[in-house]
């Protein structure tokens, strides 16, 4: 029987800097979610990569004083780099510089072209080099761009524009149920009632990007063919696995995705996404995570000083909906608090005792408190960190187990094979999470990884203790 198939992606990065940890956050969102589709039996294709035809870009490399592509080329494999160490299980990871991209972002404009959708005309407005778009007076606070603190430039060129306007109605019907939270879909519809204008979408004179079909003198704006990416990045497999069942995104970007990628897909007659997953922010000290900002938390820093799944579970311990302040106290406190004293301890000591008294099969019992349910409806709705909280209490549950029956004392082999049980359960369902520590226990207690075994008993004739799966951290590594 042919799997479902689920397609999910996440932002395209710019690379015009190294990575900060707000490009792991939502790449660890992505990847948790692909983990568990691919648990569900689902047939999964996972799109991440980078953004390399961004002016911003052209600018950072000219700052260094080096050739673009080789500025490109070292920073995209910083990129590269860290989806490695975060054990982030890609499927493709899409470079817009790539040939194949180009032609297909010319072929997808060439048919909204040929719709009657794109037309020239002379633009003036406030313009944001960070964003790489236009601004009205009135989306600026206090005159300076929303997402960068920066005064935009006024700036005057002849353009080609697509027809945003044309679409307005259609985005109001289609926006409530494709964005998610319902915060950002009504921030969104609010701002289409007030009226939308068309889009300039062609850079005159930019030497870097991808041509506009029949006018070498324009490239192609940033954002059409950054938006593009996640059909270019199917290649071969666009049948198979469009449209795509999420988008995950940065709130700063909701706009472009919300509003502008839909349209110029209905534009060009292709199915709609059906859901548009905003996340927010990691903050430092309350502010946003930015390399315009310069306060980053550098991941790849993170992931020399520790263990992969220590810091892929700090990060989907933030709320993926609101903003969340992260650190190095953070990833500590956490792995310390509740990797070790809980899911550790809880591991070790179990197996400890089960390898010296052995296990005797009988109905687990502990099974009925875990809230499976629950847990599945929170990975539906996007909401992990919920999730993570019920796994973490049902190992709660199974260490005030074990301080209740004392099997130290008693040599209970059936407490004992309903905890080694329980645990195999907490495993499979971490994998999303913590791939690296459940597939150690999975190994130890020669179980696998399958979600249908969740409420099947363990099989298992004798026990080997585990080796310690989270050291305490004492202090902040230098």
């Amino acid at each position: 029987m042919e799997k479902n198939k689920f397609y999910i992606t996440t932002a395209i990065d710019y690379v015009n800097a190294k990575p900060h940890a707000g490009h792991a956050f939502e790449k660890t969102i992505a990847d948790a979610i692909s983990r568990y589709k691919r648990l569900k039996g689902y047939d999964v294709f996972f799109l991440t990569g980078v953004d390399e035809n961004a002016q911003k870009n052209v600018e950072a490399a000219i700052k260094e004083g080096i050739p673009v592509k080789e500025f490109i080329d070292k920073n995209t494999s910083l990129f590269i780099e860290l989806c490695k160490k975060l054990n982030i299980s890609y499927s493709d990871f899409v470079r817009t510089t790539e040939k194949e991209h180009a032609l297909v972002v010319q072929k997808i404009v060439q048919k909204i072209i040929d719709k009657g959708d794109i037309y020239k005309s002379t633009y003036e407005g406030l313009y944001c080099v960070g964003c790489e778009t236009y601004y009205t007076e009135k989306d600026l606070i206090e005159g300076k761009c929303p997402e960068h603190g920066t005064v935009p430039e006024l700036r005057k060129e002849e353009a080609y524009f697509f027809k945003l306007s044309k679409y307005q109605k259609e985005l109001l019907n289609i926006i409530p149920e494709y964005v998610t939270p319902k915060t950002k879909a009504n921030e969104v519809v609010a701002r289409i009632k007030e009226g939308l204008n068309d889009i300039c979408i062609s850079r005159k004179g930019a030497k870097w990007g991808i041509d506009f079909p029949n006018d070498k003198d324009y490239k192609i704006w940033v954002w059409i063919d950054a938006l593009l990416n996640y059909i270019s990045g199917l290649k071969n497999k666009e049948e198979k696995y469009w449209p795509a069942d999420v988008h995950v995104i940065g709130k700063g970007i909701n706009w472009f995705h919300s509003v502008i990628w839909p349209a110029m897909l209905i534009s060009a007659d292709y199915s709609l996404p059906k859901k548009l997953l905003v996340h927010g922010y990691l903050n430092i000290g309350g502010k946003k995570m930015s390399k315009s900002l310069g306060n980053t938390l550098s991941p790849l820093d993170l992931l020399n000083k520790y263990p992969t799944d220590v810091v892929r579970y700090s990060l989907l311990k933030c709320s993926v909906f609101d903003d969340s302040d992260y650190s190095e106290e953070i990833i500590i406190e956490r792995n310390n608090n509740e990797l070790a004293n809980k899911l550790g301890n809880l591991v070790s000591r179990v197996t400890t005792l089960a390898e010296k008294n052995g296990i005797e099969k009988t109905k687990n019992n502990l099974l009925d408190k875990l809230k499976i349910k629950e847990i599945e409806n929170h990975i539906e709705k996007y909401e992990l960190d919920k999730a993570l909280n019920e796994v973490f209490a049902f190992i709660d549950i199974c260490n005030e187990y074990v301080q209740e029956k004392k099997p130290w004392e008693t040599k209970d082999k059936k407490v004992l094979f309903e905890l080694i049980d329980s645990i195999k359960a907490i495993a499979i369902l971490l994998w999303p999470f913590i791939p690296e520590t459940s597939e150690k226990i999975a190994t130890q207690l020669n179980f696998k990884i399958d979600y249908k075994d969740i409420s099947k008993p363990i099989k298992i004739e004798s026990i080997k203790k585990c080796d310690i799966l989270f050291k305490k951290i004492n202090q902040l590594s230098k």
